[in-house]
């Protein structure tokens, strides 16, 4: 123990020679949750629409005002004819267009059927279809108001009884709705994964770039030791992380956590050793920082974050990439943050994916450790 201790020590007092390089351990990440905490949001405000009023009628004014005072959307032009909004959406100055042609108003008052035109930009299809949806859904409310009448039962459209059932819905987990919920707990493990990976990927690299580690070589000193001396200056770096992202995240954007903090510790620790398990061992194959740096990024962090439900839902992928996505711990603690954030369940719901964490952290470390080599030069 007292030849891990100095070698903790040792990487600690390298860690704070470099003032910079600490403040980019600790700072940079607690900057890069606030900056994709509001960047990283699939939720959609202020949509620009333009609407061509050709019937110029109280109906049509009422669908006006309703895009007016929505905060979804906000009426970038008003034009009388549907060739006019073309151009608006040409140079993206509208994402949307509501064409309401001649003679809609009278329509809706004869109760009669009339036709609405909703003209999207989709160059960003997944904008583009949310902001559809809210403007249908915006638009219904609006004709079933107008086919029922002022004052008449709801339960009435155009004369005919449509029944007495009234659909409650009831939204767990995440009442309101609002993506940045969902998406701050897995930012949080992103930016453990890259910080902690990182660091340990140059553990002993710079000492082969320095000279070091050939001192190293003539000490008593195991590779068990060597392995375990590494690794625990970069766990403590990790927690002091994982509490100042996961204050940001409760207390500046207001997150729910509504699980145990006891748990999401103890689960952040297995992750740890998953990560650093696998700096230390793409450290142990490469030959300089930078090497150790462009592997780290190009063979493991791009993939893990491209393929672990973080950007796109691991359901959408082929059958055979979804196989792959089992082979990524990011997988796993990115159910687990979330699961304990959001839904408040325990281990005995978590258990799969923390044994799965558990067994992938064991093994890239008992790796890593194969790989190394005090007498590496």
């Amino acid at each position: 123990m007292g030849r891990i201790r100095y070698l903790v020590w040792k990487e600690l007092l390298e860690l704070g020679r470099d003032p910079r390089l600490l403040g980019i351990v600790i700072l940079a990440p607690m900057i890069q949750l606030v900056v994709l905490g509001y960047a990283a949001t699939t939720d959609i405000r202020n949509v620009p629409v333009v609407i061509a009023d050709g019937d110029r009628s109280a109906a049509s004014r009422e669908i006006i005002e309703r895009f007016s005072f929505s905060p979804t959307f906000t009426v970038a032009a008003l034009v009388t004819t549907g060739s006019e909004v073309d151009r608006y959406l040409e140079r993206g100055e509208a994402w949307l267009a509501v064409v309401i042609p001649a003679g809609y108003g009278s329509a809706a008052a004869g109760r009669r059927s009339a036709a609405l035109q909703i003209l999207a930009d989709g160059s960003d299809a997944n904008s583009a279809g949310l902001a559809l949806g809210y403007a249908a859904g915006l638009i219904d409310m609006h004709v079933q108001q107008a086919v029922a009448g002022p004052g008449a039962d709801p339960a009435r459209r155009g004369g005919a009884v449509l029944g007495t059932m009234e659909p409650r819905v009831r939204i767990w987990f995440n009442p309101r709705l609002e993506s940045r919920d969902f998406m701050i707990p897995g930012i949080v493990a992103l930016l453990l994964l890259v910080v902690t990976t990182s660091l340990s990927s140059m553990g002993i690299v710079r000492e082969k770039e320095i000279g070091t580690l050939e001192q190293l070589n003539v000490t008593p000193i195991g590779r068990t030791e060597l392995i375990v001396g590494k690794l625990l200056p970069y766990a403590l770096v990790g927690l002091v992380d994982v509490l100042v992202v996961l204050a940001v995240a409760v207390f500046w954007f207001t997150v729910p956590l509504r699980g145990s903090v006891v748990l999401l510790l103890a689960m952040t620790l297995v992750f740890l050793l998953s990560t650093l398990g696998l700096g230390l061992f793409v450290s142990t194959i490469s030959s300089t920082q930078q090497q150790a740096m462009m592997t780290t990024i190009f063979f493991f962090l791009m993939p893990m974050v491209l393929l672990s439900g973080f950007v796109f839902p691991i359901e959408n992928m082929p059958e055979a990439i979804q196989w792959f996505t089992y082979l990524i711990p990011l997988r796993y603690f990115l159910v687990i943050l979330r699961a304990i954030f959001l839904k408040g369940v325990g281990l005995e719901t978590l258990w799969p994916q923390a044994l799965a964490l558990a067994a992938w952290g064991v093994g890239i470390l008992w790796l890593a450790i194969l790989r190394s080599s005090k007498r590496a030069a």
